[in-house]
Protein backbone atom coordinates (compact mmCIF):
# COMPACT_ATOMS: atom_id res chain seq x y z
CA UNK A 1 0.00 0.00 0.00
CA UNK A 2 1.37 3.26 -1.10
CA UNK A 3 1.74 5.96 2.07
CA UNK A 4 1.71 9.33 2.52
CA UNK A 5 2.58 11.77 5.15
CA UNK A 6 1.04 15.33 5.15
CA UNK A 7 2.22 17.91 7.75
CA UNK A 8 -0.86 20.38 8.79
CA UNK A 9 -3.44 18.25 7.67
CA UNK A 10 -5.81 18.66 10.46
CA UNK A 11 -7.31 21.31 8.09
CA UNK A 12 -7.87 23.35 5.07
CA UNK A 13 -5.81 22.37 1.86
CA UNK A 14 -3.76 19.51 4.33
CA UNK A 15 -6.84 18.08 5.14
CA UNK A 16 -8.40 17.76 1.60
CA UNK A 17 -5.01 16.36 0.12
CA UNK A 18 -5.62 13.64 2.89
CA UNK A 19 -9.07 13.40 2.20
CA UNK A 20 -8.26 12.88 -1.32
CA UNK A 21 -5.04 10.84 -1.43
CA UNK A 22 -7.32 8.58 0.91
CA UNK A 23 -9.96 8.14 -1.43
CA UNK A 24 -6.94 6.85 -4.09
CA UNK A 25 -6.22 3.99 -1.68
CA UNK A 26 -3.14 5.97 0.57
CA UNK A 27 -2.40 5.33 3.89
CA UNK A 28 -1.97 8.61 5.17
CA UNK A 29 -0.19 9.66 7.87
CA UNK A 30 -2.15 13.01 9.18
CA UNK A 31 0.59 15.25 11.01
CA UNK A 32 -0.27 17.73 13.08
CA UNK A 33 0.60 19.83 16.29
CA UNK A 34 -1.94 20.11 17.90
CA UNK A 35 -3.29 16.29 19.10
CA UNK A 36 -6.85 16.82 19.49
CA UNK A 37 -7.53 18.28 16.41
CA UNK A 38 -4.93 15.45 14.71
CA UNK A 39 -6.96 12.91 16.01
CA UNK A 40 -10.50 14.61 15.33
CA UNK A 41 -9.36 15.04 11.50
CA UNK A 42 -8.05 11.60 11.33
CA UNK A 43 -11.17 10.10 12.76
CA UNK A 44 -12.92 11.87 10.10
CA UNK A 45 -10.96 10.59 7.07
CA UNK A 46 -11.47 6.97 8.67
CA UNK A 47 -15.50 8.21 8.39
CA UNK A 48 -15.17 8.60 4.86
CA UNK A 49 -13.73 5.16 4.03
CA UNK A 50 -9.87 6.38 4.25
CA UNK A 51 -7.13 4.36 5.61
CA UNK A 52 -5.40 7.07 8.44
CA UNK A 53 -3.42 7.31 11.24
CA UNK A 54 -2.49 10.72 13.05
CA UNK A 55 1.37 11.70 13.83
CA UNK A 56 2.34 13.94 16.38
CA UNK A 57 4.08 17.20 14.21
CA UNK A 58 5.25 20.43 14.71
CA UNK A 59 7.37 21.12 12.05
CA UNK A 60 9.09 24.23 13.90
CA UNK A 61 10.62 21.36 16.32
CA UNK A 62 12.99 19.40 15.72
CA UNK A 63 12.29 17.01 18.55
CA UNK A 64 9.07 16.82 17.24
CA UNK A 65 10.58 15.59 14.01
CA UNK A 66 12.67 13.25 15.09
CA UNK A 67 9.19 11.67 17.06
CA UNK A 68 7.15 11.78 14.16
CA UNK A 69 9.82 9.97 12.38
CA UNK A 70 9.93 7.26 14.82
CA UNK A 71 5.83 7.14 14.90
CA UNK A 72 5.90 6.59 10.86
CA UNK A 73 8.38 4.08 10.90
CA UNK A 74 6.31 1.80 13.37
CA UNK A 75 3.51 1.25 11.08
CA UNK A 76 5.40 1.43 7.51
CA UNK A 77 8.79 0.47 6.42
CA UNK A 78 8.88 3.29 3.50
CA UNK A 79 7.06 6.50 2.75
CA UNK A 80 5.78 6.88 -1.02
CA UNK A 81 4.81 10.89 -0.39
CA UNK A 82 5.76 13.46 1.66
CA UNK A 83 3.41 16.36 0.93
CA UNK A 84 4.94 19.65 3.37
CA UNK A 85 1.40 21.74 3.66
CA UNK A 86 2.32 23.21 7.17
CA UNK A 87 2.34 27.22 7.48
CA UNK A 88 1.68 30.26 8.56
CA UNK A 89 1.17 33.81 7.96
CA UNK A 90 2.83 35.87 10.76
CA UNK A 91 2.98 39.60 9.81
CA UNK A 92 3.53 43.26 11.57
CA UNK A 93 1.97 46.11 10.74
CA UNK A 94 5.09 47.27 8.66
CA UNK A 95 6.92 47.03 5.19
CA UNK A 96 9.99 44.95 4.70
CA UNK A 97 11.64 48.36 5.33
CA UNK A 98 10.92 48.57 9.26
CA UNK A 99 9.76 44.72 9.22
CA UNK A 100 11.43 42.84 12.46
CA UNK A 101 14.06 40.07 12.20
CA UNK A 102 11.50 37.73 14.90
CA UNK A 103 8.92 38.28 12.63
CA UNK A 104 11.05 37.09 9.53
CA UNK A 105 12.59 34.32 11.70
CA UNK A 106 9.06 32.88 12.73
CA UNK A 107 7.61 32.72 9.37
CA UNK A 108 11.10 30.82 8.13
CA UNK A 109 11.08 28.51 11.01
CA UNK A 110 7.78 26.76 9.96
CA UNK A 111 7.50 27.70 6.39
CA UNK A 112 10.82 27.15 4.93
CA UNK A 113 13.02 25.12 7.66
CA UNK A 114 10.49 23.10 8.67
CA UNK A 115 10.00 21.54 5.60
CA UNK A 116 13.55 21.01 4.95
CA UNK A 117 14.16 19.06 8.17
CA UNK A 118 10.80 17.39 7.89
CA UNK A 119 12.47 16.14 4.15
CA UNK A 120 15.67 15.43 5.82
CA UNK A 121 14.39 13.17 8.27
CA UNK A 122 11.80 11.44 6.44
CA UNK A 123 14.49 11.01 3.69
CA UNK A 124 15.97 7.30 4.43
CA UNK A 125 12.06 6.35 4.70
CA UNK A 126 11.54 8.36 1.29
CA UNK A 127 14.39 6.45 -0.65
CA UNK A 128 12.81 3.02 0.28
CA UNK A 129 9.39 4.19 -1.30
CA UNK A 130 8.37 3.98 -4.83
CA UNK A 131 9.02 6.51 -6.73
CA UNK A 132 8.77 8.69 -3.72
CA UNK A 133 7.64 12.52 -4.53
CA UNK A 134 7.80 15.54 -1.98
CA UNK A 135 5.53 18.45 -2.78
CA UNK A 136 6.25 21.97 -1.00
CA UNK A 137 2.94 24.05 -0.61
CA UNK A 138 4.95 27.61 -1.38
CA UNK A 139 3.07 30.29 -2.95
CA UNK A 140 2.94 32.56 -5.89
CA UNK A 141 4.05 35.55 -2.92
CA UNK A 142 7.39 33.93 -3.02
CA UNK A 143 7.92 34.20 -7.01
CA UNK A 144 11.12 36.52 -7.39
CA UNK A 145 9.57 37.01 -11.30
CA UNK A 146 6.60 37.98 -10.07
CA UNK A 147 5.80 38.54 -6.51
CA UNK A 148 7.58 40.72 -5.57
CA UNK A 149 4.62 43.48 -3.77
CA UNK A 150 4.32 44.89 -0.21
CA UNK A 151 1.88 41.97 1.43
CA UNK A 152 3.10 40.06 4.02
CA UNK A 153 6.96 40.33 3.49
CA UNK A 154 7.98 37.99 5.93
CA UNK A 155 6.01 35.07 4.31
CA UNK A 156 6.92 36.23 0.74
CA UNK A 157 10.65 36.23 1.81
CA UNK A 158 9.75 32.39 3.95
CA UNK A 159 8.27 31.04 0.36
CA UNK A 160 11.03 32.17 -1.97
CA UNK A 161 13.16 30.18 0.74
CA UNK A 162 11.28 27.68 0.39
CA UNK A 163 11.55 27.59 -2.99
CA UNK A 164 14.82 27.35 -3.17
CA UNK A 165 14.72 24.12 -0.63
CA UNK A 166 12.77 22.16 -3.55
CA UNK A 167 15.27 23.21 -5.73
CA UNK A 168 18.63 22.10 -3.80
CA UNK A 169 16.62 19.26 -3.27
CA UNK A 170 15.67 18.47 -6.48
CA UNK A 171 19.33 18.27 -7.57
CA UNK A 172 21.04 16.47 -4.54
CA UNK A 173 18.51 14.06 -4.40
CA UNK A 174 17.41 12.76 -7.82
CA UNK A 175 16.14 9.94 -6.69
CA UNK A 176 12.94 11.77 -5.46
CA UNK A 177 10.84 14.04 -7.69
CA UNK A 178 10.38 17.10 -5.72
CA UNK A 179 8.25 20.22 -6.50
CA UNK A 180 6.81 23.43 -5.12
CA UNK A 181 2.83 24.19 -5.84
CA UNK A 182 1.56 27.61 -6.03
CA UNK A 183 -2.61 26.78 -4.71
CA UNK A 184 -3.63 29.91 -5.19
CA UNK A 185 -5.85 32.36 -3.23
CA UNK A 186 -7.96 29.69 -1.10
CA UNK A 187 -10.87 29.69 1.17
CA UNK A 188 -9.14 28.58 4.02
CA UNK A 189 -8.74 30.10 7.47
CA UNK A 190 -5.02 31.54 6.14
CA UNK A 191 -6.79 33.11 3.17
CA UNK A 192 -9.97 33.93 4.22
CA UNK A 193 -13.83 34.00 3.34
CA UNK A 194 -13.30 36.05 0.36
CA UNK A 195 -10.73 33.94 -1.49
CA UNK A 196 -11.70 33.09 -5.09
CA UNK A 197 -10.57 28.88 -4.61
CA UNK A 198 -12.05 26.22 -3.01
CA UNK A 199 -9.92 23.73 -1.31
CA UNK A 200 -10.68 21.38 -3.62
CA UNK A 201 -8.88 23.76 -6.46
CA UNK A 202 -6.07 24.51 -3.56
CA UNK A 203 -5.46 20.62 -3.34
CA UNK A 204 -5.95 19.64 -6.89
CA UNK A 205 -2.30 20.15 -8.08
CA UNK A 206 -0.95 18.91 -4.53
CA UNK A 207 -2.76 15.88 -5.05
CA UNK A 208 -2.16 15.26 -8.57
CA UNK A 209 2.10 15.46 -8.36
CA UNK A 210 1.58 13.31 -5.28
CA UNK A 211 -0.18 10.29 -7.29
CA UNK A 212 -0.61 10.99 -11.15
CA UNK A 213 2.40 13.66 -12.11
CA UNK A 214 5.45 11.80 -14.32
CA UNK A 215 7.69 10.39 -12.16
CA UNK A 216 10.76 12.48 -14.02
CA UNK A 217 8.83 16.06 -13.39
CA UNK A 218 11.33 17.36 -10.46
CA UNK A 219 12.76 20.04 -8.94
CA UNK A 220 9.51 22.88 -10.47
CA UNK A 221 7.02 25.40 -9.77
CA UNK A 222 3.33 24.57 -10.57
CA UNK A 223 0.08 25.92 -10.55
CA UNK A 224 -2.69 24.60 -12.27
CA UNK A 225 -0.82 21.42 -13.16
CA UNK A 226 1.48 23.61 -15.04
CA UNK A 227 5.09 25.24 -14.64
CA UNK A 228 5.27 28.39 -13.54
CA UNK A 229 8.26 31.13 -13.32
CA UNK A 230 10.36 31.42 -10.12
Amino acid sequence: MKTALITGANRGIGYEVARQLGSKGFHVFVGARDPQKGRDATEALKKEGGIATFVALDVSDSQSITDAVHTVSEIADHLDVLVNNAGILLEEDATVAQLSAETIMKNFQTNTLGPLRVTQAFLPLLLRGNAPRVVNVSSGGGQLSEGMDTWAPAYCLSKTALNAVTGLFAAAVPDISINSVCPGWVRTDMGGASATRSVEEGADTIVWLAADAPEDLTGQFLRDRKRIPW
